[in-house]
Formats: C-alpha cells, structure tokens, sequence
C-alpha cells in the first residue's frame, strides 16, 4: 500500500510536467489554447508547470535518499 501512495505521488507531477512541456511544445508550432490571451503566457504557463513537477520529483527522491541514508549530504570537509 505505501509503495502504491508513492507510485501517485510521483506519478501526479509527472502528469503535471508532461502537461507543462506540451503547452511549451504547442506554443513552438503556433498551437494556442483558448484560455491564453498571449502565446508567452502559454509558453511560461507550461515552463512553470514543467519545473514545478521536476521540482516536486527530485526532492521526492532526495528525500527518500537521505531518510534510508542512500546518499551523503554534502559537507565542506577535507
């Protein structure tokens, strides 16, 4: 069951950044929606969706990483 609540929790802002690079992707080849008035607010609609899920997933990894002490945080140690 927990691995399953983690699988939607990656999966929702996968969703959301694949939403994000199609709206960038329409506005290269001048397909505009008609909830955007101007083609940059598409286009910085769709950038913010996309980093925003890529945010979300890498902390999500990073996260996990440290709990189960899978990585090592960065120190300025010589």
């Amino acid at each position: 069951m927990v691995r399953a609540i983690a699988f939607l929790f990656l999966l929702i802002p996968g969703i959301i950044s694949a939403m994000g690079i199609k709206l960038m992707r329409d506005t290269l080849f001048n397909e505009f929606h008609p909830i955007f008035i101007y083609t940059g607010i598409q286009f910085t609609v769709g950038l913010i969706l996309f980093l925003a899920g890529l945010v979300f997933i890498t902390g999500f990894i990073v996260h996990r990483d440290r709990k189960r002490q899978r990585s090592k945080k960065s120190t300025n140690e010589q």
